[in-house]
């Protein structure tokens, strides 16, 4: 919790009994959009299928993903029911798994920085 917290900020505080389990000032995940996840899976099972390695998002630079978020994002509002030419899927899927691919990197440099600090 204290990572989540050192990276968000502080949440609001409850006023729940903590007695039976203790989860005040953690992310309500129950929150999150179910179909996003669903929508960012089946990007990634297409990822995977594609270049054999589900790790390999991690070896790609991060201007990479901010350009493929920005050319599905603009295909999206020019077609808001529009799909990928090559996998098939929609753009808004796509943008949502590179935005998350975006989100996970982010994390990691802000970690990364304060570890060399």
């Amino acid at each position: 919790m204290k990572k989540y917290m050192e990276w968000w900020g502080d949440l609001p505080e409850k006023e729940d009994n903590q007695s039976a389990k203790a989860d005040a000032g953690k992310p309500k995940l129950t929150l999150v959009p179910r179909q996003i996840i669903f929508d960012i899976a089946r990007v990634r099972e297409y990822g995977n299928a594609k270049y054999g390695d589900p790790e390999n998002w991690k070896t790609v630079d991060k201007e990479r993903y901010r350009d493929a978020a920005y050319r599905h994002f603009m295909a999206y509002l020019d077609d808001p029911s529009g799909v990928d030419e090559e996998s098939g899927l929609p753009h808004l899927s796509h943008l949502a798994c590179n935005v998350a691919f975006l989100c996970e990197m982010e994390k990691k440099d802000k970690k990364d920085k304060k570890e060399g600090e």
